[in-house]
């Protein structure tokens, strides 16, 4: 692993953010402060130890496949956010099929 250098330091931390939910500037999360405290709060890039930075670099791994999971799981189970009766109208639309609209009392 390189050196703890100030570019290797900012290109980790703008990888943390970009894995973290969308959220204003001027408004930032209680974990978007914490993150950018421990970055900026850091003495010298000498005293960053080889283990945090591996650490935050498979942190980085771990959010970004965690997202990659939540949208091929919504890609490929569209139906996953319906209800019963939508599921049903949608599955029969796929073979060709229209269901009859429901009779309800007046």
């Amino acid at each position: 692993m390189a050196a703890a250098t100030p570019p290797t330091l900012r290109s980790l931390y703008r990888s943390i953010l970009r894995e973290l939910p969308h959220r204003p500037l001027s408004a930032p999360s209680p974990l978007q402060q914490r993150i950018r405290s421990s970055f900026s709060t850091a003495p010298s890039p000498a005293t960053s130890s080889e283990y945090d930075l591996l650490a935050a670099e498979q942190y980085v791994q771990y959010a970004r496949a965690q997202r990659m999971y939540a949208t091929l799981l919504e890609r490929y189970n569209p139906g996953m956010g319906m209800d019963e009766e939508e599921r049903v109208r949608l599955t029969a639309r796929r073979v060709g099929m229209d269901l009859p609209e429901e009779w309800r009392k007046p």
